[in-house]
């Protein structure tokens, strides 16, 4: 498949293909060079691309999934700990946000204006 062919069947755009090579997230595995040095992709790459894009919506960093393509295979329990690992870290968020969201109802119930100067009790 051309790379044109692969970024419109997995919605990326060509760069970011490019850009993926260069990092390593697509291997030389799904890569097949022509004579004229122009790459075709193994049709594996749809899948491989989708697992990337699916570990990127969830809140993975591109290292993150460049340390786990290039372990090439993890155990089910490093698995385990990476996935709960990154639960940790969306309830953390999940928290700080809560946290910041109750402190703009904390100010709301201040009555605090601005009219009279910043922070001024009305």
């Amino acid at each position: 498949m051309k790379i044109s062919e692969v970024a419109k069947i997995v919605d990326l755009p060509i760069s970011t293909i490019r850009y993926y090579e260069k990092m390593g997230i697509i291997t030389d595995e799904y890569i097949l060079r022509e004579e004229n040095n122009y790459r075709n992709y193994e049709v594996e790459i749809i899948h491989h691309l989708d697992v990337v894009k699916n570990c990127l919506a969830v809140g993975f960093s591109i290292n993150d999934i460049k340390s786990m393509i290039s372990k090439n295979g993890i155990s089910k329990e490093e698995q385990t700990r990476i996935i709960k690992d990154k639960i940790a870290d969306i309830e953390a968020a999940q928290k700080n946000l809560e946290d910041s969201k109750q402190s703009l109802y904390d100010l709301l119930e201040l009555d605090i204006t601005c009219e009279d100067g910043f922070g001024k009790y009305s």
